[in-house]
């Protein structure tokens, strides 16, 4: 049975950069406030006229070049997302027919923050079972389109991006060693979009996540038959530092082996966790042969982890 594993990455990055100061003017907050809870200083905002399908392109687009792979070659496109263009078509039937993906069947998935995660584990089982060979996994969310700029307890998190990630076969000793899904539908309603707008119990989905988070890395660890020793670099969901702090201090690394965008780009959802995995290739923090665990929490509430070694 083949190996699967990420062949290249990409990213969309909106150029408009909101800081912690444009929102002191608008709503009763400070950049020390938001500083201080969450680690975040910016995010980007993507203009109206760019849709959740344009930022995924442009992040797809960059990922086929990093794995030397052509879009007539791809078998199958996974978009998670949470803000799709329409209801549908699904956002990845609209880059399925941008790219010229002809050959390849197409599919959003829904899971929130962990939709990145769920969407590579989906894929991975295609590969592995040779029924594809290769898979283009997105992450794309235009938050600022569902969040109340005049909410203070939301406005400040939520950023736009898109993170993409080309699947297929590797070596045996690279490739993806283990994962974990999960979901606990009991606290579906602590972070949810039941109107135009993001409404959330801030409490409630961080105590979930500095709890699952931490479990997830655990776990997923021990399926591949590690140690925490082992694990090279951590790249959590871009949610909030304290929460990504508490991932870390569970696997006992330095903080230089972790990931950390959410100062710069906010929590963009779906897209955090490969946006920051293009942002640490290009640093030269990730190299090939490390080890590395990704993890994500979400709404539904959902998560995800996956453990492998990067390269080809």
């Amino acid at each position: 049975m083949p190996k699967a594993g990420i062949l290249g990455l990409g990213s969309y990055i909106p150029e408009n950069v909101v800081t912690n100061t444009d929102f002191e003017q608008k709503i009763d907050t400070s950049d020390e406030w938001i500083k201080t809870r969450t680690g975040i200083e910016e995010r980007r905002f993507a203009p109206e006229e760019i849709k959740t399908s344009d930022m995924a392109y442009d992040a797809a687009v960059e990922a086929l070049k990093a794995a030397e792979i052509k879009a007539e070659d791809l078998d199958l496109i996974i978009v998670a997302t949470v803000t799709p263009d329409m209801p549908f078509p699904s956002t990845a039937a609209l880059i399925q027919g941008r790219l010229g993906a002809k050959k390849a069947a197409a599919m959003d998935v829904s899971a929130a923050c962990a939709g990145f995660m769920y969407g590579v584990i989906t894929g991975q089982q295609f590969i592995e079972t040779g029924a594809y060979q290769h898979v283009l996994v997105v992450g794309v969310e235009k938050l600022s389109s569902v969040t109340d700029m005049n909410d203070r307890n939301t406005a400040v998190l939520f950023g736009d991006g898109a993170g993409a990630a080309v699947l297929g076969p590797v070596a045996d000793d690279k490739g993806i060693l283990a994962f974990e899904l999960g979901a606990d539908g009991s606290g579906a309603m602590h972070i949810n979009l039941q109107g135009d707008y993001i409404e959330m119990n801030g409490r409630e989905v961080f105590k979930f996540a500095v709890r699952q988070m931490g479990e997830s890395c655990l776990n997923v660890i021990e399926k591949a038959g590690l140690n925490k020793e082992d694990v090279d670099f951590l790249i959590p969901h871009q949610a909030n530092i304290r929460i990504m702090e508490a991932s870390r201090e569970r696997l006992g690394l330095p903080i230089e082996k972790m990931a950390k965008t959410v100062h710069k780009y906010g929590n963009t959802s779906s897209a955090s966790i490969p946006m920051a995995f293009v942002d640490e290739l290009k640093n030269g923090k990730v190299k090939d042969g490390d080890t590395v665990v990704l993890v994500g929490f979400g709404g539904g509430l959902v998560w995800g982890a996956i453990a492998l070694v990067w390269g080809k």
